[in-house]
């Protein structure tokens, strides 16, 4: 199935008038379809899976920014730390750790997001407000946490929604405040093609967006 340039010309031209980036949720879709909307001057994509994006990296243009949105595991973090623009869902310190270790082995300086649990659901992954401020003491040379990004609750009640994505700004807030030499939010990532109108209501400036651009995933 070929891309919406109708909605990601309208998603775009909104986007870009509030200064909210977009990254192109491209998880499980083709490579034909990446470059349909790279060819349309889009560079943020957004992969969940590591080997997935090892494959496309290597078919696809090199000043494509690629965004790991995924739940990454530990020992996947070297596969793509050499390359990857920013990494959205840091959910421990064990994790920020090693992807410290291995951008010190290639050199880098990663861009990273930690991901605050801001849902019900027990299976959402995340940091606490105290988690976070542990964070804030700890330095680490080869990594920059450029923000925070969190999941809203699998729901319809967008005012649930709505309370979570508004809580999570009022920490990104607080914590913006206490700016160390590795930690400097900048970044607030919130939003799904379902729920991104609110979360920029709610102070969201990234959101993954990858249905309404590509279609459902089959």
């Amino acid at each position: 199935m070929a891309i919406n340039k109708t909605a990601y010309h309208s998603i775009k031209k909104e986007l870009d008038l509030q200064e909210v980036l977009l990254v192109a949720v491209s998880k499980t879709k083709p490579v034909e379809d990446i470059l349909e909307l790279y060819n349309l001057g889009h560079r943020d994509f957004g992969e969940n899976y590591v080997q997935e994006l090892l494959e496309k990296a290597k078919q696809l243009p090199n000043d494509i920014r690629w965004h790991f949105i995924g739940h990454l595991q530990t020992n996947k973090v070297k596969l793509i730390v050499s390359f990857v623009q920013l990494i959205h869902g840091v959910d421990s310190l064990k994790l920020l750790k090693e992807i410290n270790k291995e951008a010190g082995k290639s050199g880098r300086i990663v861009d990273c997001l930690l991901q605050v649990h801001i849902a019900q659901e027990e299976t959402k992954f995340g940091f606490d407000e105290k988690e976070l401020n542990d964070v804030q003491m700890s330095g680490y040379a080869n990594v920059q946490i450029k923000g925070l990004m969190g999941m809203a609750s699998f729901t319809d009640d967008m005012d649930k929604v709505r309370t979570e994505f508004r809580n999570l700004k009022n920490l990104f807030d607080k914590q913006a405040q206490l700016q160390t030499s590795n930690f400097k939010p900048q970044i607030l990532s919130v939003g799904m093609s379902s729920d991104y109108k609110i979360a920029i209501e709610e102070g969201s400036n990234m959101v993954r967006i990858g249905s309404l651009l590509f279609g459902t995933r089959g």
